[in-house]
């Protein structure tokens, strides 16, 4: 069994990819493709972000009827998206998310975390097609992930397995969003990188590209030895920016603390998913989701 499942026979859904930077929605075939798509930026509606989404969605519909929404969000958020609270979006606090697009469009709406639902495109159209477990992360503007084993993306008691951005890489380190010091999204995202050297991250030197990639491998590293996967593969304009230097440092990062002899081989791979990804992912939330 996949983690797609039996969404393969399920029809289009109205995919939306909520991050701390943009939103994007799009109608998605069952195959994959990308029938229509439209973007906006979070930066530019604090105060109506919701209302434009829907307005977003309302255009690219045009008259046709929908089935099924499914919505990558980023979280932490409760089980099944009824309120979110992405650290990287403070003007959604509690944000009753699911019920409010489902009376907005009428439509049922499912709603999980936006790098758990990469994980399931990864495993459907991706790199990972073939792997019963494996991890998918994301690496951008904040750090995120979701673990798929034996076939399931792993969910937990409430529906927020994967955070792999909380995993602590540096003891006192820089303060996280979430009130910890010294994670992974503290340290190796985007917004970390600005913050820590005072340019944006597609402009940092070498020392910084390394330190990233090996701060990623050695959480990668870690999970590898407590829930048994060899393979991991990573998005986001940070990692896949820094390209080649940032994989191997993050491989060899990896293998450096994944010492048990099933882990040992972990492999630090780039998402195969392009751009495409994050909307492929919502879709799949929703075909996930739908009876």
């Amino acid at each position: 069994m996949t983690a797609l499942g039996d969404a393969h026979r399920a029809p289009p859904c109205l995919a939306i990819d909520i991050g701390a930077t943009k939103v994007e929605v799009a109608l998605v075939a069952r195959d994959g493709e990308i029938l229509r798509r439209a973007r906006l930026a979070v930066g530019e509606h604090h105060d109506d972000l919701f209302d434009a989404i829907v307005a977003s969605v309302d255009e690219l519909r045009g008259g046709d009827d929908l089935e099924v929404v499914g919505v990558g969000c980023a979280g932490p958020m409760t089980r099944g998206g009824l309120s979110v609270s992405p650290l990287n979006i403070p003007f959604w606090r509690e944000f009753p998310l699911r019920d409010s697009l489902r009376d907005a469009l009428g439509v049922p709406v499912y709603v999980d975390g936006d790098a758990r639902a990469l994980a399931l495109a990864e495993g459907s159209f991706g790199g990972a097609r073939d792997l019963t477990s494996y991890l998918s992360m994301v690496v951008s503007t904040g750090v995120g992930g979701g673990v798929v084993l034996d076939g399931r993306l792993l969910d937990g008691a409430t529906g927020n397995a994967g955070h792999v951005g909380h995993l602590n890489v540096v003891p006192d380190g820089a303060l996280c969003a979430c009130g910890s010091y010294g994670c992974l999204e503290a340290e190796a995202s985007g917004r970390a990188i600005e913050e820590r050297t005072g340019r944006p991250a597609h402009e940092a030197d070498q020392a910084t590209r390394q330190r990233t990639g090996a701060l990623v491998g050695r959480a990668v590293g870690s999970l590898s030895s407590v829930l048994d996967f060899s393979q991991c593969f990573v998005a986001g304009s940070v990692a896949l920016g820094f390209g080649d230097e940032f994989f191997f440092e993050a491989n060899k990062a990896a293998r450096s603390v994944a010492m048990m002899t099933y882990s040992h081989d972990i492999e630090v791979h780039r998402s195969q998913l392009g751009a495409d990804g994050p909307l492929l992912g919502a879709a799949l939330v929703g075909w996930r989701g739908a009876p």
